[in-house]
């Protein structure tokens, strides 16, 4: 058995999960969507499995996009769209389902 902590964690499958039913979600939307179905976890921790989880294959960056608005910080957001990477293994969480068909 390797050495140090393991790769896995349940609320980066939690959030491979939403994505293999939503398609795509940029961070702030999948926070959201994520606190709705499970036990509620911080902004920066779904921001940080979001980092683990692109640099071990489990969801790319499908797109970048600038939007404009008025902000606290400015004018401009950056919003980065995530999808399932080559290395996600979705297993079909039903309370995901049930969260998404009541949504229809």
């Amino acid at each position: 058995m390797p050495r140090g902590r393991p790769i896995k964690s349940e609320i980066r499958q939690g959030m491979v999960e939403i994505l293999a039913v939503k398609g795509s979600a940029y961070g702030y939307e999948l926070a959201k969507i994520y606190n709705a179905i499970f036990p509620q976890c911080t902004r920066e921790n779904v921001y940080y499995h979001l980092r683990k989880g692109t640099a071990i294959g489990e969801f790319v960056v499908k797109e970048i996009k600038e939007e404009r608005g008025e902000y606290s910080w400015g004018s401009v957001v950056e919003k980065k769209y995530y999808a399932l990477g080559p290395n996600a293994k979705p297993v079909g969480n039903e309370r995901v389902k049930k969260f998404f068909e009541g949504k229809k």
